[in-house]
């Protein structure tokens, strides 16, 4: 059952990673990519996560989203300057250097959206 429970979570994260990419290389909108890529990156962790954490982590996403938020309070005191890395393209990307209150809205919404599904799914498999 774990080793089932792994390659769903793989699979899911594939395909949230390849969501993700294509909305960073291809989308340039004021919607699709601010805010969906902000949810689809909360339940892309998680779901990479629960590929090593099968056994029913209840508040992985509630944890998943709680770090999220806390890298774009870090945000707001421009802790990328704070490290002296302004010049380090990656790390400014990894990140972000700009905060919004929106995105913790997404966050948050990504990590509600994750611990529905899990939630629908242990339903299902409880059947």
């Amino acid at each position: 059952m774990k080793n089932k429970l792994r390659i769903t979570y793989i699979i899911i994260f594939i395909l949230l990673l390849a969501a993700e990419i294509f909305i960073g290389a291809f989308v340039d909108d004021s919607f699709i990519r601010p805010y969906m890529g902000d949810v689809l990156a909360v339940m892309l962790i998680c779901a990479s996560l629960r590929i090593f954490f099968t056994e029913k982590p209840k508040l992985l996403p509630l944890y998943t989203t709680l770090f999220a938020v806390a890298v774009e309070v870090l945000q707001y005191f421009d802790f990328v300057k704070l490290l002296g890395l302004e010049g380090n393209k990656i790390i400014s990307i990894a990140l972000g250097r700009t905060f919004d209150v929106k995105d913790i809205i997404c966050y948050v919404a990504g990590g509600i959206i994750f611990f529905a599904a899990e939630q629908i799914r242990r339903k299902g498999n409880d059947r």
